[in-house]
């Protein structure tokens, strides 16, 4: 691995491929028009394979989608995400405001109970992945007994979690013990002091020991998450696709998104395609895999590596037709789009002694009212919507 300058990606690079995105209202920017020239042409023959004609993975026959799961626009959601707290161990700057954010106090988090009752609604329906997400989920103390539970559902084929690993590499062995099959482990910087930095914690050889841990107790691909900043680790990314040489770890490049309080800035993205040039550039032996229609990442194999390099590009080339995603928030709201301020809550009817017809049909309501597409690149910027940690990574 090349040799990495602590904090010198700090100041914000002269060169700066933004500075043609307009700034006005209403804004007819194309950010086609941001784009280097010297390599495009490469760049133009991955984006005709940006998804493959892939038949979409409908669960079997005992286990139809209900027509809970089906939004207006004809997409099945198969995939819930839920976030089991908004606690963390870290403070990251792009997820958490840095007055810090009002907490839910606990007896308005779902328990245990309520999020397998929930949880079990929506795999008798259809859904055939979940993700535990956070706030950081292992600092639940039931941790191990969500998941048990989790796994046991019928019709559940993927338990996945997202963390930031801080304290995963004791946990996880128990955790694959209860039928967690699949981790993302959050990190956008492979210099300690920068980690320190951004996340305004210490602890960034913890989380190198729970992506060697997953690794080890076989887990392929470790995904790891790494939101790219200008001016904070856009220099990495060479850095970080060396990880995949050796072991099977795919890194996932992610566009800067905008959340309430995290200081969003038109300046701070680096695009999909900026990313990609940088990669391209030293690896020209890249590859595009076939991605599924309902990915949020485009794929790609480096020739001799055992792992793979991803781009989520959610703010440059949105992938809104392909979504399957629901959202089911720590206090028990329920969110069918990302990027959307809408949410219902599950919770209060569920406290109210609600059977399960009348939580379908409230989860159905909310289902078909999701929109065909969030809105364009500096629209969502001026959405008044949760901060990530409240939502859930």
């Amino acid at each position: 691995m090349r040799k990495i300058g602590i904090l010198s990606s700090f100041s914000l690079p002269k060169r700066n491929l933004l500075a043609k995105v307009k700034s006005g209202k209403g804004s007819n920017t194309n950010l086609r028009s941001i784009e280097d020239e010297g390599i495009s042409s490469i760049r133009t023959r991955w984006y005709s394979t940006c998804f493959a004609k892939l038949q979409e993975d409908v669960p079997k026959d005992d286990n139809p989608v209900s027509q809970m799961l089906v939004d207006s626009f004809g997409r099945l959601h198969t995939y819930l995400r839920i976030s089991l707290t908004d606690r963390c161990n870290l403070r990251c700057q792009y997820c958490m405001p840095a007055e810090g954010v009002d907490l839910t106090p606990k007896p308005q988090l779902l328990n245990q109970d309520e999020i397998l009752r929930v949880a079990n609604l929506f795999t008798s329906s259809g859904v055939n992945k979940i993700r535990l997400t956070g706030g950081e989920p292992t600092i639940r103390k039931d941790i191990e007994d969500i998941c048990l539970g989790l796994s046991n559902l019928k019709g559940l084929k993927t338990l996945a979690m997202t963390t930031n690993g801080l304290t995963l590499a004791m946990k996880l062995p128990r955790l694959k013990e209860c039928g967690l099959t699949s981790l993302n482990i959050s990190l956008d910087t492979l210099v300690p002091a920068k980690f320190e930095f951004l996340t305004r914690r210490r602890g960034h050889h913890k989380v190198l020991e729970s992506i060697n841990a997953a690794v080890e107790l076989g887990y392929n691909p470790v995904k790891v998450n790494c939101v790219v900043m200008r001016g904070f680790n856009e220099d990495e990314i060479s850095d970080f696709v060396e990880l995949t040489r050796e072991k099977p770890i795919n890194i996932r490049f992610i566009e800067f998104m905008p959340f309430d309080g995290n200081v969003w800035n038109v300046k701070k993205l680096v695009s999909y395609s900026e990313m990609f040039d940088r990669v391209v550039r030293e690896y020209p032996s890249i590859k595009r895999l076939q991605d599924h229609p309902t990915d949020t990442a485009k794929n790609f194999k480096i020739e001799g590596h055992q792992g793979a390099v991803s781009f989520i590009t959610s703010m440059t080339e949105h992938f809104c037709a392909g979504c399957n995603r629901l959202r089911l928030l720590a206090d028990g709201n329920f969110k069918v789009c990302l990027f959307g301020p809408s949410e219902v809550s599950l919770r209060d009817p569920l406290r109210r002694g609600a059977d399960d017809h009348e939580l379908r049909e409230i989860i159905e309501a909310a289902v078909k009212r999701k929109k065909a597409s969030h809105a364009g690149m500096f629209d969502i910027a001026k959405t008044a919507n949760r901060p990530m940690i409240h939502i859930g990574g």
